[in-house]
């Protein structure tokens, strides 16, 4: 990081890097909006609303989908090797697979966004 002492103001400079596809689409957009690429990307960085979601929340659903996952691929695994399953079976685990599903849905849709 540079710092560089202008006229009336301090400033700061930093390299970013990009690849070339990605420099390409910001000279695109640049472009799309009659800018300069360094404003371009300096009015993007301030003026862009962000919005952080913390999924540490969601860990325990996700460990939930897991289990009932491994559940599934186990008595699809024991369904294949004997040629025999229970309808019981596959109807309980697609009815917790079902409500574990439909609660991730109804996290997911609840706003939980905190603007940055």
């Amino acid at each position: 990081m540079i710092i560089i002492a202008r006229k009336y103001k301090i400033v700061k400079e930093k390299k970013v890097t990009f690849d070339m596809e990605q420099w390409a689409k910001v000279e695109r957009r640049a472009d799309a909006c009659n800018m300069k690429t360094t404003a371009f990307i300096r009015d993007s960085a301030l003026n862009t609303e962000l919005y952080v979601m913390d999924l540490k929340q969601l860990a325990p659903l996700l460990n939930g989908m897991r289990i009932i996952s491994n559940n599934i691929n186990q008595v699809a695994k024991k369904a294949n090797e004997t040629n025999n399953i229970y309808a019981e079976d596959v109807r309980i685990i697609k009815e917790a697979h079902d409500e574990l599903c439909h609660t991730l849905s109804r996290f997911l849709s609840t706003p939980r966004w905190t603007k940055v």
